[in-house]
């Protein structure tokens, strides 16, 4: 399944996210090699961000997200998860 996680960041995100950005794009790019990091992104203005997973439990992206420095420092204000329903493209057909 794939699972939207959407970030809802702090005021000057850009600037105080610094400390921590070489951590979460390890991260990142961990789960991206694992397969389960499809797309990640912030948003222009960088007030949020988007990341898609493909993940057989939604569990698995909660637990992205509880080890991510962003939130475990307070740089994100708010996040939540969507089941996204992929209809072109991607690998499963659609529901």
């Amino acid at each position: 399944m794939y699972i939207a996680l959407l970030y809802e960041t702090v005021e000057n995100f850009v600037q105080r996210r610094a400390p921590f950005r070489a951590e979460h794009l390890a991260l990142a790019e961990r789960w991206h090699r694992e397969g389960r990091l499809l797309l990640a992104g912030a948003f222009e203005p960088a007030d949020g961000a988007l990341l898609i997973f493909r993940v057989d439990d939604p569990a698995d992206v909660e637990a992205f997200v509880r080890s991510d420095p962003y939130v475990q420092h307070g740089l994100v204000r708010s996040w939540r998860l969507r089941r996204w329903n992929v209809v072109i493209g991607g690998d499963e057909p659609a529901a």
